[in-house]
């Protein structure tokens, strides 16, 4: 007879992602299993489903550590990403260990008497990889009308969003912390990164933050900013059959409370660096069509040099992790986000300085 799981004293992750290698510990029994190793997660691929594992981690804006807190995680990044993905997050799983110490996945979150849960994992149904946006972007496959798709989901999206912030200095504070919090990781002497550039583009920011801080007034004022997805980047967006955007940040309710135009200039950005400048453009007209939100590129650029001094610090912060240390990839990806949030950076200093 069936019973509800007790919880055990934690397993080393090792020894649950063995485990989870091995193609005969899933229900479904694959031919074959595709592990992905992420900061905060692991994500293990069979043919047609993906079981995410949560690292027991602790970390600036999240804490991983108990079975609790991934539990808890785990039914949040359910929740919430179904708002955008309603069909490819399928629920959650129990990992359970018998008295002989053997590890099973329980899809009922119960087990026969004597076993107990050792950890909880997230099952989504598969999504190919051709059809991911960041694909599509690559290979230069993508279509206007494909574009046009992803902005009116998205417009639908945040218009059923209730606005999430209330004070306009609050939310100027979170942005103010946001690119002193950069500039302080950036210029840390051992990433070897452009100290001169990184001051600059961090001082201007501020500049504009003060001086025209009435812009974003006044989209706190007019309800504008919203509990959104916290993580909009082309490779969670599925284009195919239908759009489905995945991996909303989950974790920190703070770090979702966004301006939409904030995570459209986002996903626009990384469209560019991805090969396709004129994506992200179709992007955001495209979506000021369909929502009727068409701010001045003052903001628009504000918002992209922001978010892409955001990203060269998340990606440089990999150097501190000893396994990424012997990689250039994250030192080199650091430097394309430093010269997007520049490009971002002219272009809005063209917005905002007199004509000599």
């Amino acid at each position: 007879m069936s019973s509800a799981l007790p919880r055990l004293p934690e397993i080393a992750l090792e020894s649950k992602v063995a485990f989870l290698r091995q193609p005969m510990s899933f229900p479904d029994r694959p031919y074959r299993i595709e592990a992905i190793e992420t900061h905060m997660s692991w994500v293990f691929l069979t043919e047609k489903y993906a079981y995410k594992l949560k690292k027991p981690v602790c970390q600036e804006a999240l804490d991983f550590r108990s079975i609790d807190a991934r539990r808890h995680y785990c039914d949040e990044e359910i929740r919430l990403n179904r708002r955008l993905a309603a069909d490819v997050y399928l629920g959650i799983v129990a990992m359970s260990i018998n008295s002989s110490g053997h590890l099973r996945l329980c899809e009922d979150g119960t087990s026969v008497e004597g076993e107990a849960i050792v950890d909880w994992l997230v099952q989504m149904r598969r999504l190919p990889a051709e059809h991911m946006l960041d694909y599509a972007l690559k290979t230069r496959r993508v279509s206007d009308e494909d574009i046009g798709r992803v902005a009116a989901r998205l417009a639908l999206f945040y218009r059923g969003c209730g606005p999430a912030c209330s004070s306009a200095s609050a939310y100027r504070a979170v942005i103010r912390h946001g690119i002193d919090r950069s500039q302080q990781v950036l210029a840390r002497p051992g990433y070897g990164l452009p100290g001169g550039l990184i001051r600059q583009l961090c001082s201007t920011q501020r500049r504009v933050l003060n001086q025209h801080r009435d812009v974003l007034d006044a989209r706190v004022r007019a309800g504008r900013i919203v509990e959104g997805h916290g993580d909009l980047r082309p490779e969670h967006v599925c284009l195919q059959p239908e759009i489905a955007v995945i991996d909303c940040l989950e974790f920190s309710s703070a770090l979702r409370i966004v301006d939409p135009i904030d995570e459209l200039g986002y996903l626009a950005l990384e469209c560019e660096r991805l090969g396709s400048a004129h994506a992200g453009a179709l992007l955001l007209k495209a979506y000021g069509a369909f929502s009727g939100d068409q701010p001045d590129a003052l903001l628009v650029h504000f918002y992209q040099a922001y978010r892409a001094l955001l990203r060269a610090r998340l990606a440089i912060a990999h150097l501190d992790e000893e396994k990424f240390r012997h990689s250039e990839e994250w030192h080199r990806r650091a430097m394309s986000y430093l010269r997007l949030a520049e490009q971002a950076q002219n272009a809005l200093n063209a917005e905002t300085e007199p004509p000599v």
